[in-house]
């Protein structure tokens, strides 16, 4: 079993674009503070930023959470939200359910979740109608 070398807890709000990238910039400067190979640092950025970009836009209010072992990063989101009514259609790139004003702010172009799911070695997504959106996406160190 792997041992627990960090963990961290970022609230997210939802619309709150002055913030917006906040708790993903920690997360880096927490991994280059635990000396992470900076292509791990670099995924695990690109991972963090668009859940936390994710959150904002289209749940109530979520948290992000950052876990890091001796085996892996752990960055995993879970939110009071709306839920995803149909998943395949919201991991293909491009297509996206946010609102004009979000995308004249240069945010919404759908490629969030097929993003994270690159970026990562593990790539988990529970979600339906109702009942929120719980992500897990995990980089082997």
């Amino acid at each position: 079993m792997s041992e627990l070398l960090y963990k961290e807890i970022y609230p997210v709000d939802k619309d709150d674009f002055v913030r917006a990238g906040e708790a993903s910039a920690k997360i880096k400067r927490t991994l280059k503070q635990l000396g992470v190979d900076a292509d791990k640092i670099r995924r695990t950025s690109v991972v963090s930023y668009e859940c936390e970009i994710n959150l904002i836009i289209h749940s109530l209010g979520g948290q992000m959470c950052l876990e890091v072992t001796d085996e892996e990063i752990i960055v995993s989101s879970s939110d009071k939200g709306p839920g995803i009514k149909d998943i395949s259609l919201a991991m293909k790139e491009g297509w996206s359910t946010a609102s004009d004003s979000v995308r004249e702010m240069g945010f919404g172009a759908g490629m969030g979740l097929p993003n994270m799911k690159r970026h990562c070695d593990e790539f988990i997504l529970n979600s339906a109608p109702g009942a929120g959106t719980e992500i897990v996406m995990k980089i082997k160190i």
